[in-house]
């Protein structure tokens, strides 16, 4: 399957969902033709459609990546950066291509991009090398009560560090960071905001601009988790003002394995390398070392070169179809789910009514697993568990719940067998 053009637009398809379409394009044939050969990894044994339902853990497939990364791994592959024949050259220029267009995503540039294993790492990489230069005992983090472990976890251990303290901002009634509460507790002594730009869990968007502008208002950096919202959200850091953004490929349509840190250029050419060895350094004796410059000095030893081609063509495929437009079609989809889920007395929905492409919900007397394991026998796959947010459980007052998120794939069939399921499940346990 060939790349689309950039001037592909979504349409609705037959029954829901999106397709790629053109001036020229015919209409979309049924999932068993075109979703499917586009969509390789919804399609059941038996050729029927699995409803796949946990984009927000991570994303399926289009063709274009596969593609792209078989390419990648057979007919085009050779190291980058060292080797002087032409493949390797070759495959230097396209590894380079893949950071711009990730870059270029988020409206950043190809330089103040990091490829990383994915968000986790990177924000590690900034708390053990931005945090430990620049905070010390006494400094504040403040951190939201949504956020997901990867948000809380390296704040927690540079604390054990350093002696910085860490300040949790509430929510609001309906699962927004309550930026009026950011406000009242921010102080000169924050150095540093880190909050989700969606929530993982309840789907809630925040209010970014006003996110930066407060932290810059107290002289505070502020750090982004963009893992749910650059796959359906347009993205523009330089306008956001951002200090750093955070993300991963798998949640946008891309592979494992590979994530990225944007930073404003003069505050990562500021930071000290994380790790050592070859592709970071400028010239090793041994009496000393120096670094290369940013961001090679942040990707020691050979890099991921395959999924960085997949980091790529997936950046490509979804700026081919457009964010708003995806955004748009999960926003139509949560509205009917919410609706439909709304007509079952015994079920309660965690979140705002806007939320992006992510509910939560939890079915009284039933736990999400055991939800999740008959929705699974009825060909329904959603998350059940504490979404790696277990500080948010606890607020929430519920031990888990269940998600269903949806995707660019995703259309009303999968929330007709979700509800069927539910509908399973309640006869089940009467």
């Amino acid at each position: 399957m060939t790349q689309p053009a950039t001037n592909t637009t979504l349409l609705p398809r037959e029954g829901g969902g999106l397709r790629q379409s053109s001036a020229t394009s015919p209409e979309a044939p049924a999932f068993a033709g075109e979703q499917a050969a586009e969509w390789p990894g919804l399609v059941n044994p038996d050729g029927t459609r699995w409803h796949y339902l946990d984009t927000a853990a991570t994303a399926q497939k289009p063709q274009v990546v596969i593609d792209a990364m078989t390419r990648a791994l057979g007919s085009d592959y050779a190291t980058v950066h060292r080797g002087v024949y032409a493949r390797s050259a070759d495959m230097t220029l396209a590894f380079e291509a893949a950071r711009r267009k990730v870059a270029t995503l988020i409206g950043g540039q190809e330089n103040e991009l990091v490829f990383t294993r994915g968000a986790t790492e990177a924000i590690n990489l900034v708390a053990h090398t931005w945090g430990q230069q620049n905070l010390k005992a006494g400094d504040r983090i403040l951190i939201s009560t949504l956020e997901h472990h990867a948000n809380i976890v390296p704040w927690q251990m540079l604390r054990d560090r350093t002696g910085v303290d860490i300040d949790v901002c509430p929510l609001t009634e309906d699962g927004l960071i309550d930026l009026d509460a950011a406000e009242r507790m921010l102080t000169p002594a924050h150095k540093l905001v880190s909050f989700a730009h969606v929530s993982n869990v309840l789907g809630s968007v925040l209010d970014a601009p006003r996110a930066v502008a407060l932290a810059h208002n107290v002289g505070a950096k502020i750090l982004l988790d963009g893992c749910q919202s650059v796959a359906r959200l347009t993205v523009d850091v330089k306008a956001l003002d951002a200090d750093f953004y955070v993300f991963s490929a798998h949640k946008l349509y891309g592979p494992t394995g590979i994530g990225a840190l944007w930073a404003k250029a003069e505050i990562l050419d500021a930071m000290p390398p994380w790790q050592g060895g070859g592709a970071m350094i400028d010239k090793v004796t041994f009496e000393r070392t120096t670094y290369a410059p940013a961001p090679q000095r942040f990707e020691a030893g050979t890099p991921a070169i395959v999924e960085a081609i997949g980091f790529g063509a997936a950046a490509d495929f979804v700026t081919a179809l457009g964010l708003r437009a995806i955004h748009a079609h999960e926003c139509a989809l949560v509205a009917k789910a919410r609706e439909a889920l709304q007509a079952f007395n015994s079920i309660h929905l965690f979140g705002p009514e806007d939320s992006a492409g992510i509910l939560s919900f939890a079915l009284e007397g039933v736990h999400p697993h055991d939800l999740g394991t008959i929705l699974d026998e009825e060909g329904v796959a959603i998350r059940a568990g504490h979404h790696c947010a277990q500080p948010l459980m606890a607020h929430l007052g519920v031990p888990a719940t269940a998600r269903a998120s949806f995707g660019i794939y995703s259309d009303k069939s999968d929330i007709a067998a979700l509800v069927r399921g539910i509908e399973r499940t309640k006869r089940i346990f009467g």
